[in-house]
């Protein structure tokens, strides 16, 4: 279960990287909703957790520490959670006027030079 939750955060990073070089404001945002979401897996796979375990300890379980998963992770996750979500929804309306104010979604408000249709004969004329 660990190359698999591990091989998922690497795919999430990988294309979160790709999403924020890209040019585009909702390719940014999309990559950094990616990025927040690949957090939250390190995180709670970094509370190594236990199927069929309960995450509050318990009077006939508490003198075994292996008897219960840490819930550290499992409310730092719903903090982030919470926390990206609102941070996504300000991003979006940051992207949103600048879109009205640029009439662009660059990133940075400028388009590239489109370059110039060929000449013909014709037009030579």
């Amino acid at each position: 279960m660990e190359i698999a939750i591990a091989s998922a955060i690497g795919i999430l990073v990988a294309a979160a990287v790709y999403l924020m070089l890209r040019a585009r404001s909702f390719d940014v945002i999309l990559g950094l909703t990616l990025l927040s979401y690949a957090t939250n897996l390190l995180i709670f796979s970094g509370g190594r957790p236990v199927v069929g375990k309960p995450p509050v300890l318990r009077d006939d379980v508490a003198a075994t520490l292996a008897g219960y998963t840490d819930p550290l992770p499992q409310a730092l996750v719903l903090t982030a959670i919470v926390i990206a979500f609102a941070m996504t929804a300000v991003t979006i309306v940051l992207a949103m006027r600048s879109r009205a104010d640029n009439d662009t979604d660059h990133v940075d408000g400028r388009e590239a030079p489109k370059p110039a249709p060929p000449a013909t004969t014709r037009d030579a004329r």
